[in-house]
């Protein structure tokens, strides 16, 4: 019979919980329709933006994703990569206020993109990226609100932006940072991901084009992922051992 002290054991019962606790929020938070990197410097050219789009449904799958870019501070030379069983189709929006830039002035940026014709299973993601130009320089971030439209005839709205201070709203939009150009001039090289872009205007004047990602940076929720699994990990064999040691006296008395 075993003769462990209970409050020994009611201590890794509350361990065992905690762990699920954990594992559960870093379940819900992954569920959510995020864009990586999080972060980019103000003004940033030539980059690259993944929307990482998971489905939540058991008996459904994702058929079409809406991505809409801000126009209030545009993204400026938008390109689609084309995605394996997707059709992307590309909206562009004159500007209230026309962007001046070394190459000439913009009055024209793409305002939304929608992904159709894919699936997206159960227990699946699937990532859409899109280059760009170059980043705006007067804004501390960029929010891409984002529709999902399931199977079943469901469409998840993720629109809503967080408020200072306040927690994560329920169906938050994917937000991208802008840092200081200066932060992040030491990284820019090591972080920020290469490209060869090969675009073109069609007959609406709508660009497209092709896009190969030659490197990209960790996905920062996957190692955060990581590091959860990790401590939750080291914190159950430290729970075990104990329990090992107590059982051990236990039988030598």
């Amino acid at each position: 019979m075993s003769t462990t002290h209970p409050a020994l054991r009611r201590a890794g019962l509350g361990t065992v919980l905690a762990a699920a606790a954990v594992l559960a929020a870093a379940g819900a938070a992954s569920a959510h329709v995020t864009v990586h990197p999080e972060s980019y410097a103000k003004g940033a050219t030539d980059g690259v933006l993944s929307f990482r789009v998971p489905n939540e449904e058991d008996t459904a799958s994702t058929t079409e994703v809406q991505v809409f870019l801000p126009t209030d501070h545009p993204v400026l030379g938008v390109l689609v990569h084309p995605q394996d069983g997707w059709t992307a189709k590309v909206t562009t929006t004159k500007l209230k206020t026309p962007v001046k830039t070394d190459d000439g002035t913009i009055s024209e940026a793409v305002s939304e993109i929608t992904w159709t014709g894919g699936k997206i299973g159960a227990g699946q993601y699937e990532d859409f990226d899109v280059a760009f130009g170059q980043l705006p320089d007067d804004t501390a971030q960029l929010a891409f609100k984002t529709l999902q439209t399931y199977s079943d005839g469901k469409t998840v709205r993720w629109i809503e932006e967080a408020e200072a201070g306040a927690d994560e709203p329920e169906d938050p939009a994917p937000v991208l940072k802008l840092t200081a150009a200066a932060a992040q001039d030491s990284d820019s090289t090591s972080d920020a991901p290469s490209e060869s872009a090969d675009g073109a205007s069609g007959a609406d004047g709508t660009r497209s084009g092709t896009v190969q990602v030659t490197a990209a940076d960790a996905d920062d929720s996957t190692a955060r992922g990581l590091g959860v699994g990790g401590l939750v990990v080291g914190v159950l064999g430290l729970a075990a051992a104990g329990f090992a040691v107590v059982r051990t006296r236990s039988a030598r008395s």
